[in-house]
């Protein structure tokens, strides 16, 4: 009687968990990448969102404060959130410091040329003024940093920076005048 077993080379039984071997750590990697920048992504849209709600309540008041200090805690507020109390913003992950206010002033004279002016203190742009004959447009713009750091030191595109972070910025703006 003559023996058929199955010769090793025809033994296909483990190349399933081979090739699995060889691309699940692919699989791993692409998953956390996916995750972390849906994290980015959803911290560029939480601060693009705190920045588009301060626009809109400082055109409804600005209360006690200046109108840049006014921006800037309703910026902090809104991407933060408040305290338990319900009253007090919380302080983290955006400070009062990372939030810009600037304002602009663009002359468009005759010739249709236009300069602009620009600062981040109100009283130098209560300043500005256009040449005679110049057409003025004055606008506010309210800017946001941040940084946003993976779970995992793994890093794609447009990642240069030396705190291993990606660096996260939203603007918002409207014309004063």
């Amino acid at each position: 009687m003559m023996f058929r077993g199955r010769t090793l080379a025809a033994d296909e039984g483990g190349a399933a968990i081979i090739e699995l071997a060889l691309i699940a750590p692919v699989f791993a990697l692409m998953t956390v990448g996916v995750i972390d920048m849906t994290n980015a992504f959803n911290r560029k849209l939480a601060l693009e969102q705190g920045v588009q709600r301060a626009v809109e309540k400082i055109m409804q008041t600005t209360q006690d404060q200046t109108v840049e200090d006014t921006l800037k805690t309703e910026v902090q507020c809104q991407v933060n959130g408040v305290q338990s109390d319900g009253v007090t913003c919380k302080t983290s992950p955006v400070a009062l410091s990372d939030v810009t206010v600037t304002w602009r002033l663009e002359c468009t004279d005759a010739a249709g040329n236009t300069t602009t002016q620009s600062t981040t203190v109100a009283a130098t742009y209560d300043a500005f003024v256009c040449a005679g004959g110049s057409t003025a447009a004055g606008y506010l713009q309210v800017s946001v940093t941040n940084k946003f750091t993976p779970m995992f030191n793994l890093h794609f595109a447009s990642f240069n920076n030396t705190d291993h972070s990606y660096h996260i910025t939203a603007t918002a703006g409207m014309r004063t005048k």
